[in-house]
């Protein structure tokens, strides 16, 4: 047989699925993949089902149901006082990773460089290599997950073509700055690159934090694909439905990628992300005081077992300092015998990253029922009495 090709076939088994596995082999509760367990809005799921029985089941619109995307409209002006063109600049995908997919494919030829921040969601870097481009890397380290002008410096370069900028930032749980995402945009600017802006836990911010869309930067609206989630704002992470924008001359190469990508989204599920997005203020902050409640709970669980636990001031996740629950491997061996002894899986940090990675933390999802942080906790008590090490 003629070889395949070899940027998926070399592909290892993801972590998640890894993790996910032993978690199951030893009846371990799992903070290792990040979906929440509840908190899905009933008259959301109610409209899901009501447009299946009684709506349209065929193609929709390849670009997105009119309706959806004049929601999608709607909300970036009301949230960030943005003014879309629904028609030319919105677009909706099947799952943000989709829509990174397209972009990716549209935006970027071979031989050109893509600047991508480490730790990353791990599809970034397979899809940037399938579309021929050269990744350069800006590697972040706990515990404030920085960039600095001389790591931007040394990743920028006349060949960067675009960036992948995801903020909230998984699995780190930071939120940048606006200092942060200036220093970003004027290299930028400075190597006339677009921006692959992956904005999904936009609404997931704790702390008072705001979120500041990258394309609302002076001089970055053209530049900026701009990537929301329906699955990250409703707790529905298995609908896949992304929501895209961009100025309309920088996503129409997108939208007509995706057309040869799934082509379209299940209808009765754009219907109901369509009403979703209008519901009122009081969804959005209760959706981020939930689950800061959950962080705090966890975290203050874990601090009292004498775990250093790094910041966290967004998205589903919080990391621990390895070192703290006194373990001297690496965090892959540390998250292996976690599962198998304690009983708890987690994920390790490294796994995110694709050159010198950080192997001293380690990722819960906190996005649970609090009944399963506590029992996590109370499994993760036992941390002082048994040797992970060996």
């Amino acid at each position: 047989m003629r070889p395949v090709n070899p940027i998926y076939a070399q592909l290892g088994t993801t972590v998640f699925e890894t993790m996910s596995r032993l978690a199951q082999e030893t009846g371990a509760i799992n903070l290792g993949q990040g979906f929440p367990d509840e908190g899905f809005p009933p008259d959301v799921l109610a409209k899901a089902a009501d447009a299946v029985l009684t709506g349209w089941n065929q193609y929709p619109p390849m670009p997105g149901l009119p309706e959806l995307r004049q929601a999608i409209a709607r909300h970036e002006q009301r949230f960030y006082g943005i003014d879309r063109d629904w028609m030319r600049e919105t677009l909706v995908t099947s799952g943000a990773t989709e829509a990174l997919a397209a972009a990716i494919l549209a935006l970027v030829e071979p031989g050109d460089e893509v600047v991508l921040f480490e730790p990353f969601y791990d599809a970034y870097l397979p899809l940037v290599r399938r579309a021929g481009a050269i990744p350069r890397f800006v590697t972040l380290t706990p515990p404030d997950w920085t960039p600095s002008r001389e790591a931007l410096a040394a990743a920028f370069s006349p060949r960067t073509k675009a960036v992948i900028l995801n903020n909230p930032l998984n699995p780190a749980g930071k939120v940048f700055s606006r200092a942060e995402l200036e220093l970003i945009a004027e290299f930028v600017d400075g190597s006339d690159a677009y921006v692959i802006a992956d904005e999904v836990y936009e609404h997931v911010l704790y702390d008072g934090r705001a979120h500041i869309p990258f394309c609302t930067l002076p001089g970055m609206a053209n530049r900026v694909i701009r990537i929301g989630s329906a699955g990250k704002i409703f707790s529905l992470t298995g609908w896949k439905v992304g929501l895209v924008t961009g100025a309309a001359d920088t996503l129409s190469p997108v939208i007509k990628a995706h057309q040869y990508l799934t082509f379209t989204t299940p209808p009765n599920l754009q219907a109901a992300v369509a009403f979703g997005l209008d519901k009122g203020d009081d969804f959005y902050r209760e959706l981020a005081s939930g689950l800061e409640l959950r962080r705090d709970r966890f975290a203050a669980g874990l601090r009292a077992l004498g775990l250093e636990v790094l910041p966290c001031h967004g998205t589903y996740f919080l990391s621990i300092d390895i070192r703290s629950a006194g373990f001297s491997g690496t965090d892959t061996e540390f998250c292996q015998a976690l599962t198998r002894r304690i009983g708890v899986a987690a994920i390790p940090n490294s796994a995110f990253y694709a050159q010198n990675p950080v192997t001293t933390t380690a990722r819960f999802c906190f996005s649970k029922k609090l009944s399963v942080l506590d029992g996590a906790l109370e499994r993760l008590a036992r941390l002082g009495e048994t040797k992970l090490d060996g």
